[in-house]
């Protein structure tokens, strides 16, 4: 497995109100990140915050390039991006449900403890298949081909790279001391977005190329 030190490359928060990020996605312009009562959009060019939809968002978010979807509780709710409004609910794989992507027509959500990633039906709520990491799971991300989780476990955080068939991981960039991460989106490019937990912050990540 391949190994290095995550390169941090900004940092935005803490925000006022907001005592800790959870889920975090990212629908081309904008970062939009859980902090428990509200879903809120950030533009990362400008650092300023945009929108606040008044959702239960205490955990994963996920973005399929039309409506967000936002773990709440012990649920997953499709909502309007313009509204907030809840459009549609599916029971969520678990009780320790944690990050989400969206990717190839599922939702991937992440199961802290378990150490697992259930891809699933987002009309069904069904578990679809399930893969096995050797990490507690917090954010989930697909990029180019590629399913990267966010770790945080006794107190060390980092981002890996694992096979989507096997769980092994095929590469790991290891966060600084004290750095947690709580929620992970790629932009589809060079960056990670990765919540920080109960530091309020967002911190961007660059990702390895090649």
């Amino acid at each position: 497995m391949k190994q290095s030190n995550a390169d941090i490359i900004d940092e935005y928060g803490p925000f006022p109100e907001v005592d800790a990020v959870h889920g975090v996605s990212y629908d081309g312009k904008h970062v939009w990140f859980a902090v428990g009562d509200r879903l809120l959009a950030l533009d990362p060019a400008s650092s300023t915050l945009q929108r606040t939809l008044n959702v239960t968002a205490n955990a994963g978010t996920a973005w399929d390039g039309t409506h967000l979807y936002q773990i709440a509780e012990d649920r997953i709710q499709k909502l309007d991006p313009g509204t907030g409004e809840v459009l549609s609910t599916i029971p969520a794989p678990g009780s320790s449900s944690s990050g989400m992507a969206w990717a190839e027509g599922s939702l991937w959500v992440g199961q802290y403890r378990d150490r697992r990633i259930h891809q699933v039906d987002p009309a069904t709520g069904d578990i679809l298949r399930t893969i096995e990491s050797s990490r507690f799971v917090t954010g989930v991300t697909w990029v180019d081909g590629e399913l990267w989780h966010g770790c945080w476990e006794d107190d060390e955080s980092e981002l890996m790279h694992i096979d989507p068939d096997t769980g092994e991981a095929l590469e790991k960039l290891t966060m600084p001391a004290d750095t947690g991460v709580s929620g992970l989106e790629s932009d589809g490019s060079g960056r990670f977005f990765c919540g920080g937990g109960t530091s309020g912050k967002i911190r961007v990540v660059r990702r390895p190329q090649g």
